[in-house]
């Protein structure tokens, strides 16, 4: 789009084209019911949808999933009969609601009561963790752009990349790489999570919901990302910057070479 920069070193005034990330509303409807609104950006969006049914504990499995339709806006998605939808909304706390790109679900506590601890215990290099993070740079081609989004990716142990998105909302890009995970039938025990923004509590939840080990981000976390960690036994990794970075907890999955 047309945009006007100014230069007050070199007291210059001018018009050029520039890019802007894009946001747009996706409505997510389940067996015909509205569950979610979430701003987001167009792009991968029944990877959006999928990847967050199962990280805010509403779906189990894809396997639940009897079809999945498109129309404009609108994310249709139809559960197989045996799935309850009314208890599954009713545990996880969910209604009808519109999720900003600045922000996620609200974090509530009593999730904890309930959490399961991540149970595998894949070692990962400290070296591939920061390459992998490191790598986040390279592969964001919209933020370079734009500078007004999000990048997450999901590596093997080995450092080998399964998956990368882009978002306006740094909630939304770690659904889009769980998402296509899922539709891929990877196997989350054997994975890490990269990304680039803050470690909150509902980022971290995201992960340990999934059984993803390992998640590190070039952010910082916060006090609530650490407490879902604890409980969950997941290793949580941030200011991975260079050749440093900050381990919160489980280091033992992190290996020196």
């Amino acid at each position: 789009m047309e945009i006007v920069k100014i230069d007050t070193a070199a007291k210059t005034v001018n018009k050029t084209e520039d890019y802007v990330a894009e946001e747009k509303p996706i409505h997510i409807f389940i067996n015909k019911r509205h569950y979610a609104t979430i701003m987001c950006t167009p792009k991968d969006l029944k990877e959006l949808a999928v990847g967050h049914l199962l990280t805010e504990g509403v779906l189990k499995a894809i396997e639940e999933i009897e079809k999945i339709t498109f129309k404009e806006d609108a994310c249709r998605i139809n559960l197989k009969p045996s799935v309850n939808l009314e208890t599954r909304l009713k545990f996880a706390g969910l209604f009808s609601r519109i999720i900003p790109s600045a922000c996620g679900g609200p974090y509530q506590p009593q999730v904890l009561k309930t959490l399961k601890k991540v149970s595998s215990k894949t070692p990962v290099k400290a070296e591939t963790i920061q390459s992998c993070v490191n790598s986040l740079n390279r592969l964001a081609e919209t933020f370079r752009k734009t500078g007004g989004v999000h990048a997450a990716a999901i590596y093997k142990a080995d450092g080998t990349l399964l998956v990368f998105a882009e978002d306006v909302g740094r909630h939304n890009a770690v659904d889009k790489t769980i998402g296509k995970c899922a539709l891929e039938k990877a196997n989350f025990s054997e994975c890490f999570l990269t990304l680039s923004g803050r470690l909150t509590a509902d980022i971290v939840l995201k992960a340990a919901r999934v059984g993803i080990p390992i998640v590190a981000s070039i952010a910082a976390a916060l006090v609530s990302g650490i407490e879902i960690a604890k409980k969950a036994n997941l290793t949580l990794i941030g200011f991975v910057r260079g050749r440093r970075m900050n381990v919160y907890n489980a280091p033992e999955r992190v290996l020196l070479s």
